[in-house]
């Protein structure tokens, strides 16, 4: 696994490299929530190993923040905090597991291991007509011709995609791209809308005889993804 830590307790970090390194890992470390976010949003992670406490910020703030930017890697949240209250904020605000310190290094690894498990069994292509939507690259893919998609608009196309055909109201899509605390303005979603419609069209640019999905508004309702020939 390419793990991210964001550990700064010096002593566990160490220990946490060392022993995540031996077992054959690729592990990143860092210190504070600025590099946190920065490294996420640049690179590829399998799981982040995630303090609730940092120098500069808490790990609730990094996570809500992650979620709202649409990334979906599974995250381990480290913490002192063992009430029941914290572990339940840590997982409705998106983390995928909860370790309260002390902990033992094999169950670390272990909930590791499932994580990644879990995540790698999800679908990491859904295909439409000639277009595939590739998680593992975050791209639309088309013979040679590959569309690279921000975190936020492979989001958008994998809730449209894995529902093709049908009807996606405004609140769903808002609900599972930006969260369901999502409190912004709700036009972000045609936004979004117009950004992954024009990536779809580079496919048909690139290719005019390729099938390629569209997407259409239902007035009053929401969204649907369908090929041409199916949305009649």
């Amino acid at each position: 696994m390419r793990i991210l830590l964001v550990e700064d307790e010096e002593r566990l970090a160490r220990f946490l490299v060392r022993g995540l390194r031996e077992e054959g890992h690729q592990l990143d470390h860092c210190t504070h929530g600025k590099d946190a976010r920065a490294r996420i949003e640049a690179l590829g992670y399998d799981v982040i190993v995630l303090d609730w406490m940092l120098p500069d910020d808490d790990g609730i703030a990094i996570l809500e923040h992650l979620r709202r930017e649409g990334i979906r890697t599974p995250v381990l949240m480290l913490t002192a905090r063992g009430e029941t209250r914290e572990k339940v904020l840590g997982l409705r605000t998106g983390a995928d597991d909860y370790l309260t310190k002390p902990f033992e290094f094999e169950e670390l690894l272990a909930r590791l291991q499932a994580l990644h498990r879990r995540s790698e069994g999800a679908a990491i292509e859904h295909v439409l007509g000639d277009v595939v939507l590739d998680a593992k690259k975050r791209a639309l893919r088309h013979g040679r011709t590959e569309v690279s998609l921000t975190a936020r608009e492979h989001a958008l196309l994998s809730e449209l995609f894995a529902h093709a055909g049908e009807v996606r109201t405004r609140a769903q899509l808002l609900g599972d791209v930006w969260g369901h605390a999502f409190e912004g303005d709700p036009n972000i979603l045609d936004v979004y809308m117009g950004y992954v419609r024009a990536k779809l069209a580079k496919i048909t640019e690139a290719d005019a005889t390729a099938r390629v999905p569209s997407i259409k508004a239902v007035r009053g309702v929401g969204f649907r993804l369908s090929l041409e020939d199916e949305g009649r």
